[in-house]
């Protein structure tokens, strides 16, 4: 199948029941949310048909060709969509932030390690991999451990709100400070932590970079049954080399075929319980 073809539509039928792009299973409360997030393994936050890989905001809508509208206050599926986001971020059970290239995901507990392994940082590399604005952001949370987002720029004297969100963007990205909570009563605002702290066991494992580039194929692969050239990179903000190394690993134990350069293809349909999706 040649990359720039379409996804034949027994493929896309197949990402219907594990996408949740079906009205007999959408998304509509927290632990629906939480169930389609551990069994994809990772999911973009409010991205739209437009876009490949599951999509919370897609589950919400129940529909393959579900597209964000315009004057999204007025849109109830991309209301829930937040509300839900919101109440994830609130109970702490999935990974949420912004993670490589700004894409706001949502992460289950099991790819959290291999998400890490891969974009993740050690203490050690904060000093010449941060900017001088994320380290004095960290610092603070650091020492406070949670804050408001105003309370947080002025503690950490980045003043500039565009260097204040690039820092922190910085920080999200590397895996080491995820939003805890959202409020809106007054001024809207987020309070930020420490990952570890509410990921500890998950960020304490370590895989190697290999380990993960295969595991997070994986967990694509077998929700998607084919990827195409570039797709694995464009949902997960890895590199194409990345993602080719993952699934040629696929490949050498098995798991996956590669049906043309950069098309790999499962090499047995997984079996699906549907009562546990």
């Amino acid at each position: 199948m040649p990359p720039t073809l379409t996804i034949p539509a027994e493929i896309e039928e197949y990402r219907d029941g594990r996408w949740w792009r079906e009205a007999t299973r959408q998304v509509e409360t927290p632990l629906d949310a939480e169930r389609f997030i551990e069994q994809v393994g990772f999911a973009a936050c409010l991205t739209d048909s437009r876009r490949p890989g599951p999509s919370l905001y897609v589950a919400v809508c129940g529909r393959r060709d579900a597209v964000v509208r315009r004057n999204v206050q007025k849109d109830p599926e991309t209301s829930l969509t937040w509300e839900l986001k919101d109440e994830l971020v609130r109970r702490g059970k999935v990974y949420y932030a912004k993670l490589a290239r700004g894409k706001a995901m949502f992460l289950a507990p099991r790819m959290i390690s291999h998400f890490h392994a891969v974009w993740g940082l050690r203490r050690v590399e904060e000093q010449t991999r941060l900017s001088g604005d994320a380290r004095a952001i960290l610092r603070v949370l650091r020492r406070e451990w949670e804050m408001t987002t105003a309370e947080l720029r002025a503690a950490s004297g980045v003043r500039e709100r565009a260097a204040f969100i690039r820092g922190l963007d910085e920080l999200q990205a590397a895996m080491i400070v995820v939003p805890s909570a959202v409020h809106y009563e007054g001024k809207f605002t987020y309070l930020y932590t420490l990952a570890v702290g509410r990921f500890p066991e998950a960020l304490a494992r370590r895989a190697s970079r290999d380990v993960a580039l295969r595991e997070i194929a994986r967990c694509f692969l077998s929700n998607a049954f084919v990827t195409v050239r570039g797709e694995l990179a464009r949902v997960t903000g890895l590199s194409r080399p990345d993602a080719g190394r993952g699934n040629r690993a696929l490949v050498d134990e098995g798991y996956a075929t590669m049906d043309g350069t950069g098309v790999y293809r499962l090499t047995a349909e997984p079996s699906v319980n549907r009562s546990e999706v």
